[in-house]
């Protein structure tokens, strides 16, 4: 009869050497395999067992540098986390390419997050104007939770309704909007957010469930753009193979999610790299890809007078420099480094340009060589390797 069994009562008060030995018991792990679990990286025991709870082991990914990026006339090395082979090599080379017509241009990324407030039961929609008259000081009760983020200029600056209609009748949704500076934020608007609500449902007489940050960051979205030498990409019917292909994804859903993907390869391993939270930016990004009828792509492309293609991309970015494992995370702290980005938002800017380039090397790919020439060669090497 086998001693497998997942109901470990405890479990998480054992030490992590006591963790490591019961489930290398459970799952009849080898020597070599324990030692593998016993392998920390760049943490001590100490640390680790302080990032998650249940913790057994530290789970390490590759990190390589995309070479040849300019954004708003600024250079950039950007670190990349990713398992995917191909992937740095090809943001490397649609870099190099945009580079001959000055690189990437990136606007302005503001730095706000909206925390929603669900307010429901309520009894008169008329409360409503009550809860607008004390604005000012619902949004002081909020920056009570963080005086220094207001010291610094940032903090809660502004509430919005919006009336839902549900199956469960309608809904009143505040959004609470936070100023937040160089972090993601999350944790800033959800403890304004929680701290305010008591006031609110004193004041119009409601119920509240729900007071959480919104991934679908509306307030943060990063746009960049790039003219992509013809030549360079291989000729007049490469650029039209790469319109083509988008066209395709404009018109059809099940591939727009693979155009999308193509994007997120490079953005979520920088989002990874630098310790920011991979789940909220990829919901965001694909939250936004829906607002249409349908589910649509990231990117825009065209020609100008050349033949040259010229693409555009925009997406919320809520990624950070301080705070979270942006922090505690050794590599994450050298990733920023690497990058010398001196805000939140430059982060972004340089993110949003990671992305178009990606895209722009796996359509280039695609209509010319196919995907799985460059990708699958890699992978050879790799497997070849590791016999």
């Amino acid at each position: 009869m086998s001693d497998y069994n997942s109901e470990l009562s405890g479990f998480y008060k054992l030490s992590l050497e006591e963790r490591q030995a019961l489930i290398a018991k459970l799952a009849h792990l080898t020597p070599e395999e324990v030692s593998i679990l016993k392998n920390y990286g760049y943490f001590n025991a100490k640390e680790l067992d302080l990032l998650i709870e249940n913790i057994i082991a530290s789970y390490q990914l590759p990190m390589g540098v995309a070479c040849h990026f300019r954004v708003n006339e600024k250079d950039y090395l950007i670190p990349m986390v990713t398992e995917e082979p191909s992937v740095v090599a090809a943001a490397s080379n649609a870099a190099r390419i945009a580079r001959k017509n000055g690189g990437f241009n990136s606007d302005k990324v503001r730095s706000v997050m909206i925390s929603q407030i669900q307010i429901t039961n309520l009894p008169d929609v008329s409360a409503l104007d009550d809860l607008f008259a004390k604005k000012q000081e619902i949004l002081d009760l909020a920056n009570e939770q963080d005086p220094i983020l207001k010291e610094l200029g940032g903090g809660a600056f502004d509430l919005k309704i919006r009336e839902i209609v549900t199956h469960r009748g309608n809904m009143v949704i505040l959004h609470l909007k936070v100023d937040v500076l160089d972090a993601m934020g999350a944790n800033v608007v959800n403890t304004m957010a929680e701290a305010i609500s008591p006031r609110i449902e004193e004041i119009c007489g409601g119920k509240i469930y729900l007071r959480i940050v919104t991934n679908l960051a509306m307030e943060r979205i990063a746009k960049s753009k790039a003219i992509f030498d013809k030549e360079s990409l291989g000729g007049e019917e490469v650029v039209e193979g790469i319109l083509n292909a988008y066209e395709f994804a404009r018109a059809d859903p099940y591939r727009a999610a693979t155009h999308n993907k193509g994007i997120m390869n490079g953005i979520v391993a920088l989002t990874l790299a630098t310790g920011n939270d991979t789940r909220a930016i990829e919901a965001g990004a694909h939250a936004y890809a829906s607002l249409r009828k349908f589910y649509t792509p990231l990117t825009h492309f065209s020609t100008n007078k050349k033949g040259d293609l010229v693409g555009e991309i925009e997406l919320p970015l809520a990624l950070g420099i301080i705070g979270g494992m942006t922090k505690s995370h050794p590599l994450a702290r050298i990733a920023l480094k690497i990058l010398r980005v001196e805000s939140a938002g430059e982060l972004s800017q340089v993110g949003a340009a990671l992305g178009l380039a990606q895209n722009v090397a796996a359509l280039r790919a695609l209509v010319s060589e196919g995907i799985q020439k460059g990708h699958m060669k890699l992978h050879a090497r790799k497997v070849e390797n590791s016999k």
